[in-house]
């Protein structure tokens, strides 16, 4: 996972907290506390009822050299529901939309005609294809059925090292304003310009975030 590809960048203070219109959700992933225990990937299973293999986050193990050896840091990966997504731009329906209201990236699912060309198109590899064609991709929404009323995403509620943190950064007064005032914060593919809302803190900055996002999850380096 050294140097050598696309390094994570990191993104300006003044950027995360540019207001825009309505809530502006996101979520930052603290990979320092994160300890690859994939409570987030089951809760997420259990709770959005997602067919086997296609759940909506995932959490890959990443090897990095910290020149003092060599360190393995758990890395959760799911829709970074971006101010400029490209899966909006290729779907032929418009099934793929994001909410004014909060920026949250969504699938009408009644909409949707299972082209899965939306899988293809994300930068990030955060789509889960429908191979046999019959329903739309699975992709993380937030738990927006579950926001809506108030309450936080399932992978964020049943973290249990607190390693995902949810929220409006239009709120300067909300957890997650405070975290990316208080840290670095790096977004990964910012070459890609499809500006993010998932966030990482405790990344190296030396890492392949490209290297990162191709792993295998089921690929475990322990």
């Amino acid at each position: 996972m050294a140097a050598g590809g696309a390094l994570l960048s990191l993104v300006p203070t003044s950027m995360l907290q540019a207001k825009t219109l309505g809530k502006r959700y996101a979520m930052v992933f603290d990979v320092r506390r994160c300890t690859g225990c994939l409570s987030c990937t089951v809760s997420c299973s259990v709770e959005n009822q997602t067919d086997s293999g296609r759940c909506r986050t995932r959490v890959n193990q990443a090897s990095v050299d910290s020149g003092l050896g060599i360190a393995t840091l758990s890395v959760p990966n799911q829709c970074n529901h971006c101010d400029n997504p490209v899966c909006t731009k290729v779907c032929p329906v418009g099934a793929t939309y994001k909410r004014k209201e909060d920026g949250i990236v969504v699938i009408d699912h009644d909409e949707c005609i299972h082209c899965q060309l939306c899988v293809d198109a994300c930068p990030y590899g955060a789509r889960r294809k429908d191979e046999t064609l019959d329903s739309p991709p699975e992709k993380c929404n937030f738990c927006i059925h579950r926001v809506t009323q108030g309450l936080l995403p399932a992978c964020v509620e049943t973290c249990i090292g607190k390693a995902r943190t949810f929220g409006d950064l239009n709120d300067p007064e909300s957890e997650i304003s405070r975290l990316v005032r208080d840290n670095k914060v790096y977004a990964m593919l910012a070459d890609a310009e499809t500006l993010p809302n998932i966030f990482y803190i405790g990344l190296p900055t030396s890492v392949d975030d490209q290297a990162i996002l191709n792993l295998n999850y089921l690929d475990w380096q322990r």
